[in-house]
């Protein structure tokens, strides 16, 4: 099994150039889960430099009355919910300001079905962060419906950030980047993503590979390690102080990056590994990892 890129030009790296100064997207609703979402986007941005924005998206959920995020019900069009929710995202900005004087943070206000708005909105940014679930706009989130639905269509790498798992903040922002690879060209431009998140916070890496044996299976893990050691020599070269550590696990990958999220600060995957069907735009799982996982998620495709 051949894990490395198909050619130096083809690089991650370099593919991440293009958008390393576009702004990071945070779907903000003002929910709990959301402002988590947004910390981690401003910790993100600390050590990116990336301007970040606050997208609040303004949806009708009757013809009849609208419920929004903070806002009392309101007959459709609501100019009262309406300002109150530009304040909301005002206030939110200004106060991400205040605590991160060297950031660039903006907030906006969308129309429209939520999903579908970043889905759009993903095209111009660098990366999208989401909340595990909100309220009023970004209700169903919990579910996976809203998360699964942004993250196989979304133009950028997707972030979810589950709150409510019983990890401090101290616990959260502890541990490794932790990517799986199977060989599959997503998992490989996830590879490069984490290598970098984990370079750029001078924490380890941990490369996981989940593999089947065979009835000779100690015979195979050798050139299993070899594979995936093919596909690190790259980032080896890229990020010469980086501790990375690579685990062969022989279970199925979704228990295996499960498992690895409860002591990890980040879990990364690619949108869709070598089991899934050629038409699916999200793999089980990336799927699995968004609703169950112990710490934030990072869906990564091709731009």
């Amino acid at each position: 099994m051949a894990l490395g890129p198909r050619n130096r030009s083809d690089h991650p790296l370099k593919k991440e150039d293009d958008v390393r100064d576009a702004e990071i997207l945070v779907g903000y609703d003002g929910s709990t889960d959301a402002s988590v979402a947004l910390d981690w986007a401003l910790e993100e941005a600390r050590h990116s430099g990336q301007p970040v924005r606050l997208a609040y998206v303004f949806e009708w959920l009757t013809v009849a009355s609208w419920v929004g995020p903070g806002v009392a019900p309101g007959v459709w069009p609501d100019d009262t919910a309406r300002r109150q929710v530009e304040d909301l995202v005002r206030r939110a900005a200004a106060d991400a300001t205040a605590a991160h004087p060297g950031l660039t943070i903006t907030g906006q206000v969308y129309d429209g079905p939520p999903a579908l708005v970043l889905q759009e909105s993903s095209a111009e940014a660098g990366l999208l962060v989401l909340g595990s679930r909100g309220h009023g706009g970004f209700g169903g989130l919990l579910a996976g419906s809203t998360a699964v639905s942004v993250a196989a269509h979304a133009h950028c790498p997707v972030v979810v950030v589950r709150d409510g798992t019983g990890r401090t903040p101290a616990d959260a922002s502890a541990g490794p980047v932790a990517v799986g690879v199977d060989g599959s060209e997503p998992s490989l431009v996830a590879l490069g993503f984490a290598a970098e998140r984990a370079a750029q916070r001078q924490v380890p890496l941990r490369v996981l590979h989940a593999w089947t044996p065979g009835p000779n299976a100690e015979a195979g893990v050798p050139d299993e390690r070899a594979a995936v050691e093919e596909a690190l020599e790259p980032w080896r070269r890229t990020f010469a102080e980086l501790t990375i550590t690579v685990d062969l696990v022989p279970t199925s990958p979704a228990a295996m990056l499960i498992e690895a999220s409860r002591d990890a600060r980040l879990v990364v995957v690619g949108s869709r590994g070598r089991g899934g069907l050629a038409g699916m735009l999200l793999g089980s799982v990336s799927q699995q990892l968004i609703q169950h996982a112990h710490c934030p998620v990072a869906v990564v495709r091709e731009r």
